[in-house]
């Protein structure tokens, strides 16, 4: 039977699995509970608020090998990496967990939401890594990720029976997906094009969102800035998200056509298969169209440089638009910044790359504004002075130290006990 991919959200409806506060201690009471680690714990609020409509759960084992070998759900709907529940067959024969069950996740020692175990099942990584990278190659971190899952998976569906309080400066950037629906119509955005980011912006990133508004003839540009697992090196989230925001304060963009928000992903590096994931996900978050530059979620020299561009030619039409954008760099002939498809001044180009806006943020130097406005600069120091000891990437004492993006409350009548993270 032929599926619409084109519906919006994704399958046609926004799946949200929330229960009301009357409700939730009801749905908490007298269960087992598992404690979960960061990661599951953003993915469970993630698909309980729709941002990965249609799933309303952590996958079983069909929908896993279908997603791994078919890039489709087991009713057809295009979806590209697997959304899964590890778990050690030792802490399942702990606590006891069997088919049929409902378990209670709990993370930082409080309620978190309500499992229905649809099926316990067991998936060769492997395999899994294969297909979704390309690759089993262990220098790969998303491979490297999959192959470090714990050797059993819970599949079913979940519902939140405690919000999570988004802690600041997030709070005033992370929105459900209802709720930036309900924001672009406050703004009288019909159509918006997602910037996918987990940079600070330079005068590179500003241009290419402006070249994206202008092709796409889109009312308004959303801002989606993952927040999720760090590594030494990175830009600090704080950094990240107002960098961002503060172009629009600045007036970079006039503020009804630019929008900052946070997105909790922990990046697989998939390429071209996790191009498809982020349009997917904007797509539910009410985008019309997805901007895909050079590189896009790759890492290293896995994939080809326009594999992102390229992957979606051999797709039915998502209903979200590619935007597809090749390289901005500086051009001194040009003696501004320049497009790859409009310059003709290759040779002579000064690459907008990390590492030189790296130099500036970490030497004290003030920026040539055809590389990095000062007002970018000006926060991310802030930022940096802030929340981590005077550096703008991340640091070991920052992954120690920094506060958690989102608490949550006590469950009135939920009394959690510790448990291992699994």
């Amino acid at each position: 039977m032929a599926v619409d991919n084109t519906l919006s959200p994704h399958g046609g409806e926004l799946i949200e699995k929330i229960s009301s506060p009357k409700n939730a201690p009801h749905l908490a009471a007298g269960l087992t509970r598992i404690a979960v680690r960061d990661s599951i714990a953003r993915e469970v609020i993630n698909l309980c608020y729709g941002f990965f409509s249609p799933l309303d759960g952590f996958m079983v084992r069909s929908q896993v090998d279908s997603v791994v070998k078919n890039m489709t759900l087991t009713n057809g709907l295009v979806w590209s990496i697997p959304i899964v529940f590890d778990v050690s067959s030792q802490a399942i024969a702990e606590v006891g967990v069997k088919q049929g069950d409902s378990v209670l996740l709990t993370y930082q020692d409080q309620a978190l939401a309500v499992l229905d175990v649809a099926e316990i099942f067991s998936y060769d990584r492997e395999t899994m890594a294969r297909h979704v990278y390309g690759t089993a190659d262990q220098d790969h971190p998303g491979v490297m990720r999959t192959l470090g899952l714990e050797d059993t998976f819970l599949g079913g569906p979940v519902t939140l029976v405690n919000s999570p309080v988004i802690n600041p400066p997030f709070d005033q950037f992370w929105k459900t997906p209802r709720e930036l629906r309900q924001r672009f119509s406050e703004l009288g955005w019909s159509t918006a094009v997602a910037h996918q980011t987990r940079n600070v912006p330079h005068v590179g990133h500003e241009w290419m969102m402006k070249g994206a508004l202008l092709s796409s003839k889109a009312d308004g540009i959303l801002v989606s800035a993952v927040i999720g697992e760090k590594k030494p090196g990175d830009y600090i989230d704080e950094a990240i998200v107002l960098a961002h925001h503060r172009l629009r304060e600045a007036g970079f963009f006039l503020p009804h056509i630019h929008e900052t928000s946070t997105l909790m992903w922990d990046m697989r590096y998939a390429g071209p298969r996790e191009a498809v994931f982020h349009a997917i996900v904007r797509k539910n978050l009410g985008c019309s169209h997805h901007m895909f530059g050079r590189d896009h979620a790759g890492v290293g020299n896995y994939y080809d440089t326009y594999a992102a561009h390229e992957v979606f030619q051999n797709l039915p039409d998502l209903g979200i638009k590619s935007v597809l954008t090749l390289e901005w760099w500086y051009c001194p002939v040009c003696q501004s910044v320049a497009y790859e498809g409009h310059c003709g001044h290759r040779d002579q180009k000064e690459d907008l790359a990390g590492t030189v806006i790296r130099r500036i943020i970490d030497g004290g130097q003030e920026p040539a504004p055809t590389t990095l406005r000062s007002e970018i600069l000006e926060i991310v120091r802030e930022c940096a002075d802030k929340y981590n000891s005077g550096s703008a990437f991340v640091t070991p004492e920052y992954l120690e130290k920094r506060a958690p993006v989102f608490s949550l409350p006590t469950l009135d009548c939920c009394t959690c006990t510790k448990h291992r993270p699994v």
